[in-house]
């Protein structure tokens, strides 16, 4: 029971909360209901069964909890009133049929489908300061507790805590209004929404509190990011970035070993990567490449990887020229790294090391695992053993997790031979 009310979770959070928000314009209420409903879910659950449609049942419970609160406001019965007729009309919607529920997915998006979307272009709009923007929305359609976006953003607790309170007050004291902005103040607000996107997507391929995956979460960003390239049809960054995610996720199957280990790219087994995932995705990569920004490009990297049909046929010059694509766009320390890995497996290990020793420690990378890594390989390559030892026992000691650990640990027990592919999300 508590297996299907997590499941339920991750599924539903984001429904239920944008609902009780519609409903009431109160996002810490709405926060407060939700969680009630959940918690009344386990009990209820127990006794009498899960329901066909849980969220719909979770959606019921947390109106009429934010009724009751509502009610015992005196000095609120015009949002009593206004609550109770939305409550009525949302009643017939989760009555609805199967018939109709079938009209409504050919029209367009669900009901659901429209709460979440509406609920992300609210948590992203442009009078929050960035920060804000990302733990909010990673709080109230991700349903991420505190805890995880802290140690996502490398923050306190407090300071996340902070953040999504001041960001639920400037909404309210603002009046931003709760809905998809019309299409000509769209463009203004998509960059920050995909930024969240590519942050959710990144807490389930690769969580931030250490365990390997959270599919469920990489699949949320993945729909979402399906939501925005659908309001944005015209926009190569949007399908730049559901490109990248549908690429990314294709190699769920194939990223951990039996023992949970991390399995980098080209060791991966590649008859185990979803090549539904990969055509749509190339196809998407491939539309977005010309005019694309950041996410195109990487997008287009992810795809030279996808299409290469072994590890050794990948085209290494035509990634290579698209890293350089991407740093004339914007200086990254990151990218910058991941070319060096690029440009050692088409020009040899020696153009890598000198290229990592160009990079210098930006202080995006001090204390960064891939740094020492990348230099590792390097040397590795160039038979220089006992150098390569030292940097991957640093890589191993500021290894994020156990299983990255273990890679840096099974690496430095390997003889000389092939480098490996960048230490972004595209390694594994």
């Amino acid at each position: 029971m508590r297996a299907a009310l997590a499941g339920a979770y991750r599924d539903e959070w984001g429904v239920v909360f944008g609902t009780l928000v519609r409903l009431t314009g109160d996002w810490e209420l709405a926060e407060d209901c939700a969680q009630d409903a959940f918690a009344r879910a386990l009990p209820a659950w127990e006794r009498d069964g899960v329901p066909d449609r849980p969220g719909a049942w979770l959606v019921t419970a947390a109106r009429h909890r934010a009724v009751d609160v509502l009610r015992r406001r005196t000095t609120e019965r015009g949002k009593l009133a206004e609550v109770a007729e939305l409550a009525e009309a949302e009643s017939s919607d989760v009555a609805e049929s199967a018939e109709a529920a079938a009209l409504e997915a050919a029209r367009g998006p669900r009901p659901a489908e429209d709460e979440r979307l509406r609920l992300i272009f609210t948590c992203c709009h442009p009078a929050l300061p960035l920060e804000a923007r990302v733990a909010l929305t990673l709080r109230a359609v991700g349903g991420l507790t505190t805890r995880e976006i802290a140690r996502a953003f490398l923050v306190g607790e407090d300071t996340v805590s902070q953040r999504v309170l001041r960001a639920k007050r400037k909404i309210a004291a603002a009046g931003i209004p709760y809905r998809v902005p019309p299409p000509g103040a769209r463009a203004e607000r998509l960059g920050g929404v995909l930024a969240v996107i590519y942050l959710v997507f990144t807490e389930g391929y690769a969580p931030s509190d250490g365990s390997t995956t959270r599919d469920r979460l990489a699949e949320e960003a993945v729909r979402l990011a399906r939501l925005v390239a659908a309001e944005a049809p015209d926009e190569p960054e949007a399908r730049g970035l559901l490109a990248l995610l549908l690429i990314q996720h294709s190699r769920r199957a194939a990223r951990l070993d039996a023992d949970g280990g991390l399995v980098t790219l080209e060791h991966q087994d590649r008859t185990r990567w979803d090549r539904a995932l990969i055509t749509e995705g190339a196809a998407l990569a491939r539309e977005a490449e010309a005019t694309g920004g950041p996410y195109a490009l990487q997008a287009a990297i992810a795809a030279r990887h996808a299409l290469a049909p072994a590890a050794a046929a990948t085209d290494w010059a035509a990634i290579v020229a698209l890293y350089d694509r991407l740093l004339a766009l914007r200086t990254n320390p990151v990218v910058a790294l991941n070319r060096a890995v690029a440009l050692g497996m088409r020009d040899g290990p020696q153009a890598q090391l000198d290229a990592v020793d160009a990079l210098g420690t930006p202080k995006e990378l001090t204390g960064h695992h891939a740094l020492p890594a990348v230099r590792a390989d390097a040397l590795r390559r160039l038979g220089r053993t006992g150098e390569a030892a030292r940097m991957y026992e640093a890589a191993r000691a500021a290894a994020p997790n156990e299983a990255v650990a273990r890679e840096y640990a099974r690496r430095l027990a390997e003889p000389t031979g092939p480098g490996r592919t960048g230490p972004n999300g595209s390694t594994h």
